[in-house]
């Protein structure tokens, strides 16, 4: 896997106008995963949209080396298309083989992605980070939606990557079966 870092330096969000949270900074290397925690609103889902470049921070930067994939609520496959088709569509863009198998969706290729369920819609949202082989993973929520089983699967494909050298941040409600995960509270950083 390529080298990948990720960095925010001093990052404040502000959303309308509202100082969400200010100061923030942490590193990471391959290899290593970030739990952001925090209740709703506080603005998890918020700095992982600055991480990956889709929302500017009020102040700070961010600064990242190698490819990154993101999984968050917006759902980055074709409702009208089968899943195989969606699927099939980020292989072509991304140049990855199928890795559809380790969520278990190969019955639900021709299905419609608007047909899909909240746990097989989150396994397939899952399914194209992971075959994007991208250095760097922003997971938003992703254990919401999976049963026991899946969410254990999920977690085992998170912990691979990261062995395989890759770097993870999860926003999660949920808690993680993942060693040496560091945690940053949000709480810590409230305007």
């Amino acid at each position: 896997m390529q080298a990948c870092h990720l960095a925010a330096r001093d990052i404040a969000c502000r959303r309308g106008d509202r100082l969400l949270f200010k100061g923030l900074s942490f590193a990471l290397q391959g290899g290593e995963a970030l739990h952001l925690a925090g209740p709703n609103g506080i603005g998890k889902s918020s700095l992982i949209r600055i991480l990956a470049g889709l929302l500017r921070p009020f102040a700070g930067a961010v600064e990242r080396e190698g490819a990154l994939a993101l999984s968050d609520e917006r759902l980055a496959l074709d409702g009208h298309q089968p899943l195989g088709a969606a699927l099939a569509f980020w292989r072509r863009i991304d140049g990855s083989g199928d890795e559809g198998a380790d969520f278990g969706l190969e019955d639900l290729l021709d299905v419609p992605v608007r047909y899909l369920s909240t746990g097989q819609r989150k396994r397939a949202a899952l399914a194209r980070v992971a075959a994007s082989h991208a250095a760097i993973w922003l997971l938003d929520e992703p254990l919401n939606g999976l049963d026991t089983q899946w969410a254990a699967v999920a977690q085992e494909r998170i912990a691979a990557h990261l062995a395989g050298g890759g770097a993870v941040v999860i926003a999660s409600h949920q808690p993680l079966a993942l060693a040496g995960v560091r945690q940053l509270a949000l709480r810590d950083y409230v305007a």
